[in-house]
């Protein structure tokens, strides 16, 4: 016999295999003659009360022996297909967009402007280390994009635009723990996601794809609508921002291409501008990363009086996290990206500019939990910059990153500023530690993000302190700036087909277009582009 059921039990129970199935046997009324097998289905963490309780939902079999399905996915043979798909991009919605492909029996061919995921670390290494960025190859460009080195959360509100289990599904047939199957705020973390990443490539081209890397598009061609080629600019050999390497152009002939390059990819909403190629200025949200002891996030989440009762729940509860919002000055401000037990890690895609992002490994467990606190930006924001036209909110973005860079020292180390001497408008003369590698420097923070964005964060901040009490402190450090929150420029496309309004065989995709907003949602954003394409074929 098979039972469903939903409980609300204690967090150290839910956490404990034989406590949980003793709840179970007497929740169920089950005798100490009967077997029964507990499979987990779905699990969240309601901490709104001092008693905190996990919610469970379960799959129980009372006498009755069970088998695990084995994980398995329908990929095909596509090396003698006649049917193609360009890639340009291999983040999350790229990678998942090419295994769509194996599933339709359809080639994907996949060029990434960087690095594998392996070759990678060292260009990140050299941002952390010695202040240099590496423009093709950073924690935005290369295999995997952005969400390989920041953080792997797998919670989206995106619940209709796909089929979010088998995204997940995916995850787990390459490598990830199946945790992610039942937890409510699933998380792999960046310790794991390099080799589930090169697991998905090996996937691709085990089947028949192709996987470029140092290839970057750099021009597109197109007559009465419809491309007919790329150029891809290819380094052949080994790649440094201080050695000289050889570049080879070539021209790539495609019959449908997805753009799935991300949300960094100035030089992209650069060339279809001047390519003629309808874009179009979009809404951002742009502001600061703050960081706090994880222990004190702990202690207000969870309903904690001391250390020893931090130490204690945790022994048995992931470390927390938070969501917070308030309207300021008719904007939004707002939390994004909370990272429980992160890393604040530098996310500049060229020289001369500072970004942070943050980042947490798969057990949470460092000392320090982060998050961008920013504000939402509407089109009257960018009237100064109309000239720019569809690159009005690309441009600002720019000069504020630029910003911090000179304040910073015109290095990787971040402007930063103690949280409460922040909201009290003074300079911190001696800033707390922080997580970020590269340093920081002391800064008045308004003058790098600009008064209207940095009062409206200030009155954010304070609401925050009435909601999580204390919240503001000098135990808390802003850094500047959190400014990749998404796209400043959308790649207009048709509901329907998905491709876009004048270019009829291409079709933008995921956070670069301005139509996802993480892993997940540009994930399921490359497979619906592909189902769209497949339409066409058939």
């Amino acid at each position: 016999m098979k039972k469903e059921l939903n409980l609300a039990v204690a967090a150290h129970i839910a956490y404990d295999e034989q406590l949980l199935k003793q709840e179970v046997a007497e929740h169920l009324s089950l005798q100490s003659s009967d077997s029964f097998f507990i499979k987990l289905l779905r699990r969240s963490i309601d901490a709104r009360s001092r008693q905190i309780k996990v919610n469970l939902k379960l799959a129980v079999w009372i006498n009755e022996a069970v088998t695990n399905e084995a994980l398995n996915m329908s990929y095909r043979d596509v090396s003698n297909s006649k049917q193609s798909i360009t890639i340009i991009g291999a983040g999350p919605a790229g990678l998942y967009a090419a295994l769509r492909c194996l599933e339709l029996g359809i080639k994907p061919i996949i060029f990434e402007r960087g690095k594998n995921v392996r070759e990678r670390r060292r260009d990140l290494a050299a941002i952390n280390k010695d202040h240099i960025v590496n423009p093709e190859s950073n924690y935005c460009f290369g295999e995997g994009g952005a969400g390989t080195y920041s953080d792997g959360k797998l919670y989206t509100r995106s619940t209709k635009r796909g089929d979010i289990e088998h995204i997940l599904k995916t995850f787990v047939y390459h490598g990830a723990d199946d945790v992610i199957l039942v937890d409510a705020h699933p998380h792999i973390g960046t310790n794991k996601l390099p080799k589930i990443i090169s697991n998905m490539r090996e996937t691709i081209i085990k089947h028949g794809g192709e996987a470029h890397f140092n290839s970057k598009l750099i021009d597109i061609n197109y007559s009465s609508e419809i491309i007919t080629s790329v150029l891809i600019e290819q380094i052949i050999g080994d790649e440094s921002p201080l050695i000289q390497t050889e570049r080879q152009i070539i021209e790539h002939s495609c019959t449908h291409l997805i753009l799935a390059t991300g949300h960094s990819a100035r030089d992209i909403y650069e060339l279809l501008d001047r390519k003629q190629i309808i874009i179009e200025a979009k809404p951002f949200a742009l502001g600061v990363r703050v960081e706090h002891p994880q222990e004190f996030i702990d202690k207000i989440q969870y309903s904690c009086h001391s250390h020893s009762e931090v130490v204690a729940k945790r022994s048995y509860l992931p470390a927390a996290s938070y969501g917070l919002v308030h309207q300021a000055q008719g904007h939004g401000v707002y939390s994004f990206c909370m990272c429980p037990g992160g890393i604040i890690a530098p996310c500049a895609t060229a020289q001369e500019e500072v970004v942070t992002n943050g980042w947490s490994p798969s057990k949470r467990n460092n000392p320090y939990a982060n998050s961008g606190i920013v504000v939402g930006l509407e089109m009257l924001d960018f009237e100064a910059y109309k000239k720019f036209g569809a690159l009005a909110g690309l441009q600002l973005q720019k000069e504020i990153e630029h910003k911090a860079w000179e304040m910073g020292g015109k290095r990787q180390t971040a402007p930063a500023q103690n949280l409460q001497d922040f909201v009290n408008n003074k300079l911190s003369t001696r800033l707390i530690d922080s997580s970020y590698q590269p340093g920081t420097r002391s800064v008045q923070m308004k003058e790098v993000v600009g008064q209207m964005i940095g009062e409206t964060l200030r009155q954010g901040f304070i609401a925050f302190d009435k909601k999580m009490r204390g919240y503001v402190s000098n135990e808390a450090i802003i850094l500047g700036v959190e400014s990749r929150t998404s796209t400043p420029v959308r790649i207009p496309r048709e509901k329907i087909g998905l491709n876009h309004v004048q270019i009829k065989n291409l079709y933008p995709c995921a956070e670069g277009a301005g139509y996802a907003g993480g892993i997940v949602s540009a994930a399921m954003d490359g497979v619906n582009c592909v189902n769209a394409i497949n339409e066409t074929y058939r």
